[in-house]
């Protein structure tokens, strides 16, 4: 079976009833956790903007609370295993601002945590990585937003 392309589906979707596509949009729901998140945060954005770092910032800083850093294998699985949660968060967001203020968060806690001092070459390659999608995010933003994003990458350098 081949799949339609997304034109396709905007076509099909535009001729369903209001009651149809609700129903659709809360099978999609039910589908994955990402899926109901992503409603969510796309239903309550405009009434609540920092919603989404908000929670994806206390998603993140459970994880590096509850991580097992006792020697650096173990706080390299860790690192990586928060690294993907940070990769499935930025996916729901299309906003740039956020997605730097959320890998810039990521790259502080590195830190705060004490990964970085195990000067493992993993760890370290992963928050260079992390920095440089920062760098790349930020040369798109406003110039006063990058003002105040390039003073915490300095801080991280």
């Amino acid at each position: 079976m081949e799949i339609p392309s997304l034109a396709e589906l905007k076509k099909d979707l535009s001729y369903l009833s209001e009651k149809e596509l609700i129903t659709l949009i809360t099978d999609l729901a039910k589908f994955s956790r990402e899926n109901k998140a992503f409603l969510y945060f796309k239903l309550n954005e405009r009434d609540q903007p920092g919603l989404f770092v908000d929670s994806v910032k206390e998603e993140l800083e459970e994880a590096f609370q509850t991580a097992n850093t006792k020697n650096y294998h173990l706080g390299k699985k860790a690192a990586q295993a928060i690294r993907r949660k940070l990769n499935k968060a930025l996916k729901l967001s299309k906003n740039k601002a956020d997605q730097t203020e959320l890998i810039l968060f990521f790259c502080e806690e590195l830190k705060k945590y004490g990964y970085l001092k195990f000067k493992h070459p993993v760890i370290n390659n992963l928050f260079q990585v992390q920095l440089g999608k920062a760098k790349k995010l930020i040369s798109g933003l406003h110039e006063d937003l990058q003002s105040d994003f390039s003073y915490r990458i300095e801080e991280l350098e």
